[in-house]
């Protein structure tokens, strides 16, 4: 696990790229084959971003984004 408090990458993401619930996984589909590790998935609704236990990796709404608010 990545104990370092700076992310190593950003990924910025549009609504329509999350999941249904407001949730994503890393790795991220573009990253490298290299840097993988276990799938693991990210809330990013809750606070707007989430950050990978693994990696480091925030993931985050784009400027302006909005969640839709139903299921």
């Amino acid at each position: 696990m990545n104990t370092s408090t700076e992310p190593r990458a950003v990924v910025e993401l549009a609504a329509a790229e999350l999941m249904g619930s407001g949730v994503t996984h890393c790795p991220h589909p573009k990253m490298p084959l290299w840097n993988s590790h276990p799938k693991v998935f990210i809330d990013v609704a809750a606070h707007g971003e989430g950050r990978c236990p693994y990696c480091g990796t925030v993931y985050r709404l784009k400027a302006g984004e909005k969640l839709s608010g139903g299921h």
